[in-house]
């Protein structure tokens, strides 16, 4: 706890160019753009970092090919430069992934049609990836075997992008760039409001760990506090044009259906997008798309049972799946951006998921709505450039704040871990070389790592069932990954939550040592909290070991 004891001394004794409130995929860009290019910046959640919309995603980087429907394609234009911008950025965790579209007899397009847009897709994309093909039905069949082709027409496949590491980690990598640039960022930490004193803001916050308060005083004020930006300005006085509607989405987590690296997408029989997702050992299948009032939300059985209908009817599996397959289960909203003046009473399912943001001048004042994942190096400079407007100096204008440690550098990692032969230790489950992950998750900090297995090779064990995780990574985490509660390590700095049976993680042995490690001798406590808040508290969804769905809608706060 000594990063996070150290950030919150600095929220207290120092006065900041800007403060963001959020730590979402929209606040954590931001304060790593802001810190890179000089400006003095902190960021606080009342949770965790990226512990709401942005841990709920489908890990998808895509351009956004659902808006060619609707013709706009000025948004598809700007996600896919984009998409293809975060690609060449982040080559180890944003990657070129291949789509393969089933069209089903009676549905409002042909194939044909379809296969045409992917063309112009590809071509509004600058021909950045694989060029799109169509299918017969016998050759979707070849392709995939487990998809039943018994009423289709035809089909296409493209290329977009995922994250080969959850969406929560990209996130958590942002915010630990706005440290290493010198910047203050702290979980746990709730706004309760703030107030203009002269020129500075001054924001009243608490500390939800130990219930201390403090007062932030910056220049300016961000609120990117994702579904709740509206409750927030309420609470600053603020009045903007825009505002934010729910979409409810959920996935599913279920054992690997398929071992070819491809997304399989559909249409519902609603008709939305429906996909199946490669997520390492697993396989992620949805998504729902309902409108809701409230941001707090919970997968319903109606929910489940909607995804599993889909999917049963969709492939060809020895046995439908059920609720007994289910390993853990996402369930978020989308803060849709519309007019304040009105706008969310259009079709839902055409409303843009673009990001707009309000900026207020005369107060100092920013509010980011909406927003995609795929947009976020666009959110961080457009915010730079929006501060600077408002008088901040930024002293690094032309910083590059984001992307992967140089080539040079990771040649050198892989020539070392090739002499110490790493990949000899990659357990049997991995979907990929111990070499290939540590290099995606920590980069430089890869290099240490292969010191501390040089000088120990107990560093090198995995400590927890099921999962690929070695005992330095767990003292990285504790040393520069401000895990404060055991969740943060096992939803959102890894996705071993979401791949491994809660049941598997009791029975552990390594767990108890990876608290210890963690926690030191706050172990046992962390672990308690964990498991008793386990489908209640956390807002997550879970499956007993009945295979019943249990969830949440407590509110995290």
């Amino acid at each position: 706890m000594e990063l996070r004891s150290s950030n919150i001394d600095r929220l207290d004794g120092e006065e900041f160019d800007v403060l963001i409130v959020g730590g979402g995929i929209n606040g954590a860009a931001s304060a790593a753009a802001l810190a890179g290019k000089g400006v003095r910046v902190a960021l606080i959640d009342r949770g965790d970092f990226a512990g709401s919309t942005s841990m709920h995603s489908s890990n998808l980087v895509w351009g956004g090919i659902k808006y060619m429907e609707s013709r706009d394609f000025a948004l598809v234009r700007k996600l896919c430069k984009s998409r293809n911008h975060l690609i060449k950025s982040y080559p180890a965790t944003v990657q070129e992934i291949r789509f393969l579209t089933t069209i089903a007899q009676g549905f409002r397009y042909h194939p044909r049609y379809l296969w045409a847009g992917a063309w112009l897709y590809w071509l509004i994309g600058n021909g950045f990836t694989r060029i799109p093909r169509f299918l017969s039905p016998r050759a979707i069949r070849d392709s995939e075997a487990i998809i039943d082709i018994r009423d289709a027409v035809g089909g296409f496949e493209y290329s977009d992008a995922y994250l080969h590491d959850n969406d929560a980690r990209f996130v958590f990598n942002f915010v630990r760039g706005a440290l290493n640039y010198g910047g203050v960022a702290v979980n746990y930490v709730e706004s309760r409001g703030a107030r203009r004193q002269g020129n500075v803001w001054v924001t009243r916050a608490r500390d939800v760990i130990d219930g201390n308060e403090v007062e932030i005083r910056s220049k300016v004020l961000i609120n990117a506090a994702g579904p709740w930006v509206d409750e927030h300005n309420g609470l600053t006085g603020q009045a903007t044009d825009h505002r934010h509607v729910y979409s409810k989405g959920i996935h599913l987590i279920v054992p690997r259906l398929t071992d070819s690296r491809r997304v399989l997408a559909f249409f519902a029989d609603d008709g939305r997008l429906f996909f199946v997702i490669p997520m390492g050992p697993r396989t992620c299948i949805g998504t729902t798309d309902t409108r809701v009032e409230r941001p707090e939300v919970t997968a319903t059985d109606a929910d489940i049972r909607f995804v599993l209908d889909n999917i049963n009817k969709r492939l060809r599996l020895d046995e439908p799946l059920g609720n007994e397959d289910i390993i853990s289960i996402r369930c978020g909203v989308r803060p849709l951006a519309v007019k304040a003046s009105g706008g969310g009473d259009r079709d839902f399912l055409q409303l843009s998921r673009k990001h707009a943001i309000d900026i207020n001048r005369a107060d100092a004042h920013l509010s980011i709505f909406g927003g995609k994942l795929t947009d976020c190096l666009n959110v961080g400079e457009e915010i730079v450039a929006a501060v600077e407007r408002m008088g901040v100096r930024v002293p690094h204008a032309k910083h590059r704040w984001y992307g992967e440690p140089p080539a040079e550098v990771r040649r050198e990692f892989l020539h070392q871990a090739r002499l110490m032969r790493l990949d000899a230790l990659t357990v049997a489950e991995a979907s990929e070389p111990l070499s290939t992950r540590l290099w995606r998750r920590y980069g430089i900090h890869a290099l240490g790592m292969l010191e501390e297995i040089r000088e120990d090779p107990r560093q090198a064990e995995v400590l927890i069932e099921g999962t690929e995780y070695l005992r330095c990574e767990l003292r990285h985490a504790k040393r520069r990954e401000m895990v404060t509660r055991l969740e943060d390590f096992l939803r959102r700095r890894s996705k071993i939550a979401l791949v491994v049976h809660e049941d598997t993680m009791r029975r552990s042995p390594g767990l108890r040592e990876a608290c210890t490690i963690l926690f030191g001798d706050q172990a046992d406590a962390r672990l308690e909290e964990y498991f008793a808040t386990t489908r209640r508290e956390r807002g997550e969804n879970a499956i007993d070991a009945s295979g019943e769905a249990l969830g949440s809608a407590t509110p995290r706060v």
